[in-house]
This record gives structure tokens, sequence and C-alpha cells, in this order.
């Protein structure tokens, strides 16, 4: 491999090192305090490699030129769908993947120290490199599909970093909230990607800008607005805006990298990387513009009511990062890419900065401003973040956990009985429930509306029919299967009972829909 070639190497590198690191820490070699060293040495060598490489890539553009893209051979071939091993070697991706390459290495370097002794030491290490290789994927691949795995491998590292302290129920929570509201826009990106095979027969970006002059503005509108939907919500644009907030939770240096620096400009790259496609619909950069002013908006007040020194950040990042989506609505992409990369910079500094802040400022808390303070109302929305945390609690995260506890049931209940998997616990909670059955004590069901009469009924006579003919004759397998029939309609009943499957019905319908 040589040439430009050698830009393959610059996400591998970092992924080589994660799961060096893990293969270590399971077998034993690298643990506690004493495998610190070891994990540090390689997650910076892999971080400071790639950017060697990187910034040898810049200077041979400077001197000849950049060749736009790479490619290396196919990842994936089936039939007419093929998938290449590309790589985009342009202006805006060397320059961007440099300076990602720069943070990755300078937030591992302050988190040798910041994480030192920490309990997850080499856990937080191989999220850390996870994230910078799916980073680089997302910068550097040539096409759709590549930058996809960028794009999951990002999400799922930045889903274990929020969760870092697995043992609150709080960082638990917010990682949910985060892993829910992205998986939205993985949706919509996996529906660009579909449409762009089928309407334009590739998945490179530059087959997908010069295909996009063909299509009509509807057409391009329909194939970008998969795209637009996993830019939102990765850069946290309203209505997807209040999983940043919540991500915090982290530990320091994640917060600097994912959501000051690099992950939640991912969305607004992806934009840039579209620009022809989103040119040819206009409708497409109006919503763009109309989303990008409202978040710097609600960024910007949200801001004003905060008083400690990460949530004043994270909402100005919020707004900054509406302020580059707006300018990708309004047609200015060069703009955009430079805010870009200077918020990067500057805002990763901040938040690696932000431990020190607290003990540098020894007053209180800067005052809400005046002409926000006497405006009660629009005070009270920004305080609590114009609410669109509950809204996003109740479309969202609630209907996703109940779906998980009533799989469980069904497993426990329903799944591991119909495939006979022994269960000491079940098996005496059924005798118990005979035992108590044969001294009359067994408590009917109670349902409720047609259903659940219907099935009380049901259970009523299934009861009688059990105790007057089946146990009193020792009916043995007639009872234990009565036992299980009756157990299976009351966990149908209490899944039928819940109004939540109509609503992620509705929303299924929706997002196939669009």
């Amino acid at each position: 491999m040589s040439g430009f070639g050698l830009i393959a190497l610059v996400p591998l590198l970092p992924l080589a090192a994660a799961g060096l690191i893990a293969l270590l820490h399971l077998t034993g070699v690298i643990r506690g305090e004493a495998g610190e060293p070891w994990t540090a040495r390689l997650a910076l060598w892999s971080a400071a490699l790639a950017l060697l490489i990187l910034l040898g890539l810049d200077l041979a553009a400077l001197i000849g030129g950049t060749p736009g893209s790479v490619h290396l051979g196919y990842w994936l071939v089936s039939g007419h769908f093929e998938v290449a091993a590309s790589f985009m070697v342009d202006a805006l991706a060397l320059g961007i993947g440099s300076l990602a390459a720069l943070i990755v290495w300078l937030t591992l370097r302050f988190s040798v120290n910041y994480m030192h002794r920490e309990a997850g030491f080499h856990r937080f290490f191989i999220a850390l490199c996870l994230f910078a290789s799916g980073m680089q994927l997302i910068v550097l691949s040539g096409n759709a599909a590549f930058a996809f795995v960028g794009w999951e491998l990002a999400g799922v590292s930045s889903y274990l970093l929020i969760g870092y302290a697995y043992e609150r129920t709080t960082a638990t929570g917010n990682a949910l909230r985060a892993l829910v509201t992205n998986r939205i826009g993985d949706a919509g990106f996996v529906l660009g990607i579909a449409l762009a095979f089928a309407w334009l027969g590739s998945l490179e970006w530059p087959a997908i800008a010069a295909g996009s002059q063909q299509l009509t503005s509807l057409a391009a509108a329909l194939l970008g607005f998969g795209f637009v939907l996993a830019a939102l919500a990765k850069s946290a644009q309203v209505p997807f805006a209040p999983w940043l907030a919540r991500a915090l939770e982290g530990p320091t240096p994640s917060s600097a990298i994912f959501y000051g620096a690099l992950m939640v400009h991912a969305g607004v790259y992806l934009l840039i990387r579209l620009e022809p496609l989103l040119e040819k619909a206009p409708a497409l950069m109006g919503l763009l513009a109309l989303l990008g002013a409202l978040s710097a908006l609600y960024g910007a007040l949200a801001g004003l009511t905060q008083t400690d020194v990460k949530s004043s950040l994270i909402f100005a990042t919020t707004t900054q990062v509406g302020l580059m989506v707006l300018a990708c609505g309004l047609g200015w992409f060069t703009w955009a890419a430079w805010h870009l990369a200077l918020h990067a910079a500057f805002r990763a500094y901040q938040f690696l900065a932000a431990p020190s802040y607290m003990h540098l400022i020894a007053g209180a808390a800067r005052p809400v401003p005046e002409w926000l303070a006497q405006r009660q109302g629009l005070y009270t929305a920004a305080l609590n973040r114009f609410w669109l945390e509950p809204m996003a609690d109740w479309l969202l995260v609630r209907p996703t956990r109940a779906l998980a506890q009533d799989m469980r049931v069904i497993d426990e209940q329903v799944v591991s009985r119909m495939v006979g998997l022994p269960e000491q616990t079940r098996a005496a909670a059924v005798l118990d429930q005979v035992e108590q059955a044969r001294q009359g004590r067994q408590e009917a069901v109670r349902g409720y509306g047609a259903a659940g009469k219907l099935l009380e009924w049901l259970a009523d006579h299934l009861n009688h029919f059990e105790q007057r003919l089946v146990l009193q004759t020792g009916g043995g397998r007639l009872a234990w299967l009565l036992q299980q029939l009756g157990q299976w309609l009351v966990a149908l009943e209490g899944l039928l009972e819940r109004p939540r499957y109509l609503l992620l019905l509705i929303m299924a319908t929706l997002i196939v829909i669009l």
C-alpha cells in the first residue's frame, strides 16, 4: 500500500488498538492500575500514527493535488449491488480528517491523567478508540455504506460512554435516550442508502453528486430526506435536540470529543458532502434553514438559564451547530465548513478545560439577563428547555423501554415454557399456586374492558373446573396444561391493555411512509 492508499490505515489503526486493548484486558494481561500504561500507549500510538499519515497526505496534496477519491477494491459484491472499499481524498475530507485526528490525540493524552485509577479506565479507552475509527470513517469514506459503518461505530461508542457509570440509573437512562433518538436518524440513513442505489445505481459520494443532477426536485428531496433526517438526529437539531444535554453524563473527555468537537458535527459534515444533491431540492434546504434557526434559538435561550459550565457549553454548541445547519439551508456550504472546523477546535479546548473552570471561578453563576427575567412565560419555557425532553421521552423512550419489558415478559412467560426450559423458580411458583388452589385461596384475575371481562370470565370458569374436577381427581398433566393456558392468557391480556403498541404502530407506519 503506497501513496494515498495509506488513507485506509487512518480508521484501521484506532480500530485495531481498540480490539487489542479489549483482547489483552479480557485475557488478564492488562488489568487495573498496573495495566494503564499499556492501554494508554496503544491508544496514543494508534492516534499519533493516524495523525502523521494524514499530515503526510496533506503535504502530498499540497504538492501534487488531490485525486478526489481512492478505490482499493470491493468490500461487498452481491449481484448488481456493489460496495467499494473507497475513500475520499479531497480538500474537505483531508482537512476535517486531520483536525479530527489531532483532537482525538489531544483528548486521549488528556484522558491518561484524567481517568487515572478509574475502575473503567480500559473500557473508556476502548470506546474512545472505537469512536476515533468511526469518526474517521464518516469523514474519509468514499461511499454512503462505509460512512454508515462509521456512523454506527460512533453511535455505539457514544452509548457506551454516556452509560460509563452503568451502576447509576441516570447514566443508563440518558444513554438509552441518546440511543433511541439516534436510531431514528439511522433509519433515515438506511433509507437514503436504499434510494441512492435504487435510483442512481451507486453509493459512491461522487456518483450521488453527479447522478442527483439528473433527478427531479421531488426525487432529489425524497433521496435527500433520509440523509437529512440522519444529520439532524446526529447533530441534535430540533426536534431531536434534547438528547445532547443528557449525554453529558459521560466523563468530561468524552463530552469534549463527542459533543463539543466531533460527533455533533458529523451531521453538518454529511450535509456539506451532499451539497449537489441538496441544491436540487429547494424545499429540503428551506426545511434545513428553518430547523437550523429554531435550533440556534433554542440553544441560545435555554443556555441563558444554565448555571453549570458543561451545560452552558453544550447549549452554546447547539446554537453554533444550528447556525451551521442554517448556513447549509441557505446554500453557504463553504462558510459552514469553516465554521465547523473553527468551532470544533475551540469547543474541544473549552470542554477539556471545563473541570478547571470551577476552581478558577469563585463567584456565583451569572444572573439571567433582565430582558429574559421580565418575560416570565419565555423564561419558564427556556428554564424547562421548551419541554422538548418530556415530549421526546413520551414519544420515543417510554414506549421503547416498555416494549423491552414486554419482550422480557413474553420470553419468560411464553417462550421459555414453549421450549421447555427448566426453571426451578417457575416450577416452585406453579406448585405454590396448585397448593393455594387446593385450599380454595387462589385469587381470581381482574380484567377491564370487553377483552378483560371475557378473559376474567374464562379464568373463573377454568379455576372452577380445575378445583372441582382436575385437582380433586389428581388430574396431573391436565392440571399443568390448564395452568399454562391460564398464565398465557393473563400475559396476553396484560399486553393488549397497553395502548403504547398503537403509538408504536403509528410511528412505524409514519417512518415507512416517509
